[in-house]
């Protein structure tokens, strides 16, 4: 064989086992990775947000990576929706519309149907940038559980 044709067989095996080596996630290979162990209220104390009291079910987690990212959901009763997104002082109303499109799968992780799939859903952007809170942005969506109660799904990048 000769020597051109050997390092260029050379470059093949080793370009093989490189592709065939590397078994992650896309996002695993772009260095983003989900934290284990993490609580709703270590995610609400980043978001700047105070879980509510009242509050139940709640659940969160917190991707690392070029710009991480935070999830954050929990059960309300109705009567307290208005007065926790109030707390938030967001830049607009919540207005009903599709929430997170373009975001597919993200509340998966939590266990927890897509907001966007929920007839009547709620949303609103909080804040692009958020100076106060050091994020990207945060937006919330809310939906109706029952005739009672309404989960809460919030999402930033930091």
């Amino acid at each position: 064989m000769t020597e051109g044709r050997l390092m260029l067989w050379g470059a093949l095996v080793a370009a093989v086992v490189l592709v065939t080596g590397c078994s992650g996630t896309a996002s695993e290979l772009a260095g983003e990775y989900w934290l284990e162990g993490v609580t709703p209220q270590a995610v609400a104390e980043h978001l700047q947000i105070e879980l509510p009291a009242t509050a139940t079910d709640a659940r969160a987690a917190h991707r690392r990576g070029h710009d991480d990212k935070l999830l954050l959901s929990f059960v309300l009763p109705t009567g307290d929706v208005d007065g926790f997104f109030a707390g938030l002082r967001s830049e607009q109303p919540l207005w009903t519309a599709t929430p997170f499109s373009g975001a597919a799968g993200e509340f998966e992780r939590l266990g927890l149907p897509e907001p966007v799939s929920a007839p009547g859903a709620r949303r609103a952007q909080v804040c692009a940038p958020c100076i106060q809170r050091d994020l990207d942005f945060l937006q919330l969506a809310v939906t109706q559980v029952d005739g009672t109660s309404s989960r809460v799904y919030i999402r930033a990048f930091d």
